[in-house]
C-alpha cells in the first residue's frame, strides 16, 4: 500500500470517475485502473462498484476511503511541519466560514493578516456550519468562523463579536420610509430566506418564531442572489448587518433596523483542542478584533 494508491483511491471517490479521477491525479487511466485494483487485491475487498455509467463506494470502501483521507492529511501536515519549522505563522492556514459571513468578514480581516502574518495566506472554505464542523473534526480545516451555540466534543471556540440583523425591503415597499420593524410583523409578509441548513436562516426563524407558523417564506442559494430577489420586489428579507453597510447598498433597496429586543448572533472563532499552531490562532483572533464596524459589537 503505497500513498498515490490512497490518493488514487480517494480521487475516484470524489470524482465518480475513473477518467476524471486519473486526469486529477495526473496519470493515465489504466494506470489508476491498475493501481485500484491492485489495492483491491491486496486488502482482500471491493471498494469500488463499476458499472459503465457509474462508480460507486462499497460500504467497507467508503470506511477505507475516509481512513485513506485522513491518512493522507496527515502525511501532508509531516511535510507542512518541515517546512514550517519553528515559524508557526509560515504556510497556508485553512479558515472555514459560514456562507452568511465570508463575503462580508473576510475582506476586513484580509488586511490585516497580511500585515500580522504576510507568510500565512488563508486558504478558505464556504459552507455550512454541518459539514464545517465535519471538516474541523477530520483535521481538513485549521479554524472556522462559525455562529454560536457550537458545542462539538474536541473542539474549543473564542466568542468574537455579536451582530444584530436589519430588515431589507424593495424601495417601493410600504415599510420602505419606516424607521424600525418589529420582528413579529415578518410573519405577514413573504420572506425571502437562504436555504434550509444555513444557521442565519434558523436564527430569523427562532427570532420570528410566527414566521414558521403563519410566514409565506421563500429559500434561496446565497445572500446576494436573495438580495437581487428584493430588489425585483419579490419579496423582503433579513440580513446581518455585515452584509448591509453601505459598499453593498442597492439602490432598490432599503434597509430598515429591528426594533427592540433586536435580533443578533454571537460569532466565535472554532478550532481543534490540541491544535498545533497556537500563534496562527492568537494571529486570526487578532486580526478579526481588529475590524472597526458598527455592525459588529465587540465582546468584553
Amino acid at each position: 500500500m503505497t500513498l498515490s494508491e490512497l490518493r488514487f483511491i480517494v480521487a475516484v471517490a470524489k470524482e465518480r470517475n475513473f477518467r476524471r479521477a486519473a486526469e486529477k491525479t495526473f496519470v493515465s487511466q489504466p494506470a489508476l485502473s491498475l493501481a485500484v485494483k491492485k489495492l483491491e487485491e491486496e486488502l482482500g475487498v471491493t471498494i469500488f462498484e463499476r458499472s459503465h455509467k457509474d462508480v460507486a463506494m462499497t460500504p467497507i470502501g467508503e470506511q477505507i476511503v475516509q481512513q485513506a483521507t485522513r491518512t493522507l492529511e496527515e502525511a501532508n501536515r509531516v511535510k507542512e511541519i518541515a517546512r514550517q519549522g519553528n515559524n508557526q505563522l509560515a504556510g497556508a492556514f485553512k479558515l472555514g466560514v459560514i456562507y452568511s459571513t465570508g463575503p462580508y468578514l473576510l475582506p476586513e480581516i484580509i488586511p490585516a493578516l497580511r500585515q500580522l502574518a504576510p507568510e500565512m495566506p488563508l486558504e478558505v472554505e464556504e459552507n455550512l456550519t454541518a459539514n464545517l464542523e465535519t471538516q474541523l473534526r477530520n483535521r481538513v480545516l485549521d479554524a472556522a468562523i462559525i455562529a454560536l451555540p457550537f458545542d462539538v466534543p474536541g473542539v474549543c471556540y473564542e466568542p468574537l463579536y455579536d451582530e444584530s440583523f436589519v430588515v431589507a425591503v424593495p424601495d417601493i415597499h410600504p415599510w420602505a420610509s419606516r424607521k424600525s420593524i418589529l420582528a413579529e410583523e415578518l410573519a405577514d409578509e413573504k420572506v425571502l430566506l437562504l436555504n434550509s441548513g444555513h444557521c442565519f436562516s434558523n436564527q430569523v426563524v427562532l427570532a420570528c418564531p410566527e414566521l414558521s407558523r403563519h410566514g409565506e417564506v421563500l429559500q434561496g442559494n446565497s445572500l446576494e442572489t436573495i438580495r437581487n430577489m428584493v430588489a425585483s420586489n419579490l419579496g423582503i428579507t433579513v440580513l446581518p448587518c455585515s452584509a448591509a453597510v453601505e459598499r453593498y447598498r442597492n439602490p432598490l433597496i432599503k434597509v430598515i433596523p429591528f426594533a427592540e429586543p433586536v435580533p443578533t448572533r454571537r460569532m466565535a472563532l472554532a478550532w481543534r483542542k490540541g491544535y498545533s499552531r497556537e500563534q496562527a490562532i492568537e494571529c486570526m483572533l487578532s486580526a478579526i478584533r481588529s475590524v472597526q464596524s458598527p455592525c459588529l459589537q465587540k465582546l468584553a
